[in-house]
């Protein structure tokens, strides 16, 4: 459901997913985005990722049948989710924001 608030994990795994990549290229980038901040553990990142795929809001890419790494990407509907947490986000900004700044007077 739209408006729903996502994981810092499941945001950052979405984020990364616009461009295709495997699970390892995900941990490295979600690390590199919050440079540091924020470490997904394979357990985690795969356990992430099934449910990903189980609600539609990532698909496994066809790769060659030989490679271990599997791919995955985005889809519409994941990055319908992603735009409506990047919307959550910046309202919870501005009315920090506006809070704080009146808070300062």
């Amino acid at each position: 459901m739209p408006g729903a608030a996502l994981t810092e994990a499941v945001y950052y795994i979405l984020l990364s997913l616009i461009e295709p990549m495997h699970g390892y290229g995900i941990m490295q980038n979600v690390e590199r985005l919050s440079t540091g901040r924020v470490r997904l553990a394979a357990g985690t990142l795969y356990g992430a990722i099934s449910t990903l795929l189980e609600k539609g809001w990532i698909t496994a890419l066809d790769g060659d049948s030989d490679s271990r790494k599997k791919e995955y990407q985005i889809t519409p509907r994941g990055k319908e989710m992603l735009l409506g947490e990047i919307s959550r986000l910046q309202e919870l900004l501005q009315n920090g924001r506006a809070i704080m700044k009146e808070d300062a007077k």
